[in-house]
């Protein structure tokens, strides 16, 4: 006869099992270690009546000799107990692992909610945390995730991409104790709406030759919902910029935004003498200095396809490491000389 172990997760409703979990527990005396199990309410409502009781594993798979025993939860320590005084006895009882419940994809994000609920209420630091006091961590988080990525450090990014959710996590429930705030279900909804409504080839029955077409279609889509936002009014296609960014990805974000909207080349600096560009807003400025010059190797690097942040940063890593390997071999440090 079988000793049978429900197992449930704490991230799915109680009450909420699955078909066989219900048949085995009809099945034979069921048993926990769980005065407060959260499916025993449940449980009372079938009529399955549970004892509570330490585990006994070597009692256990003795019992479960002589008739079916049901055991509810169990972690990993009490499985390999179960194991061993199993493999112990010359005759031992099958043992089956019937799953209740068990988490989705994305179920862990249950987790982060509730520790991030039990922080703003206990912890000094955390309650006392606003919008505005995140904002330079969520900056330096996403910043450690970009350097991860271009490290090629993909155990790392793994943590970095946690510190980067904590910060969405933290800044949904400061918002959900303001009035009329919103909480990190809105967060989520929000979102799939967008990508649900901008994947129309996905979603709906919107056909698609390549990623192209995909592009066009986002911008589209985008456009109308500004006009929506404007009772009809289009806007801007630089509407949304931020323009608190670096100024190298600002400036290649403003060239991708114009170009997508046709916009001249007259309006760039230092393209004032163009024909036709004379009355152009901002064609007045002057070709020399170095803004106009730096723009214009942003402007470079968006024609030829590459990210001049990324670029510069590119070169950055490679001038640091010419400056480690030069203190390395013996180089002046901290300034000597």
């Amino acid at each position: 006869m079988p000793l049978i172990v429900v197992t449930t997760s704490p991230r799915v409703a109680p009450g909420l099992l699955s078909h066989r979990a219900w048949q085995v527990l009809q099945e034979g005396p069921v048993r926990t270690a769980s005065a407060d199990h959260p499916h025993l309410p449940y449980l009372a409502d079938a009529g399955i009546a549970v004892e509570v009781a330490p585990p006994d594993p070597a009692g256990l798979v003795r019992e479960a000799g002589g008739g079916t025993v049901v055991w509810l939860e169990a972690d990993e320590a009490l499985m390999r107990s179960i194991g061993y005084a199993a493999v112990a006895l010359d005759d031992p009882p099958v043992i089956e692992v019937v799953p209740g419940s068990y988490d989705l994809p994305g179920a862990r994000l249950l987790d982060l909610v509730a520790v991030m609920d039990r922080l703003r209420v206990n912890c000094p630091w955390d309650a006392g945390q606003t919008h505005e006091s995140l904002a330079p961590y969520l900056l330096e988080e996403a910043y450690e995730v970009l350097e991860t990525i271009e490290e090629g450090d993909h155990t790392a990014l793994r943590e970095e991409l946690g510190d980067l959710l904590l910060q969405v996590a933290f800044h949904a429930r400061v918002a959900h104790e303001r009035s009329g705030g919103f909480d990190i279900d809105d967060v989520a909804e929000g979102i799939v709406a967008k990508l649900v409504r901008r994947h129309p080839h996905v979603f709906a029955d919107t056909r698609v030759e390549g990623a192209e077409e995909v592009s066009d279609n986002w911008e589209t889509i985008k456009a109308a919902e500004r006009a929506a936002k404007n009772d009809g009014d289009a806007g801007s296609v630089l509407d949304g910029v931020p323009m608190g960014q670096p100024a190298l990805s600002l400036t290649a974000q403003l060239l991708r935004r114009a170009e997508r909207a046709g916009a001249p080349a007259g309006l760039l600096p230092g393209r004032s003498a163009l024909p036709g560009s004379a009355d152009l807003p901002g064609s007045t400025e002057p070709a020399e200095g170095l803004g106009p010059r730096l723009f214009d190797l942003v402007r470079q690097a968006h024609a030829a396809g590459l990210d001049p942040e990324a670029e510069l940063r590119a070169a950055a890593r490679a001038y640091r490491d010419r400056v480690r390997a030069w203190e390395a071999g013996g180089g002046p440090r901290n300034g000597a000389s």
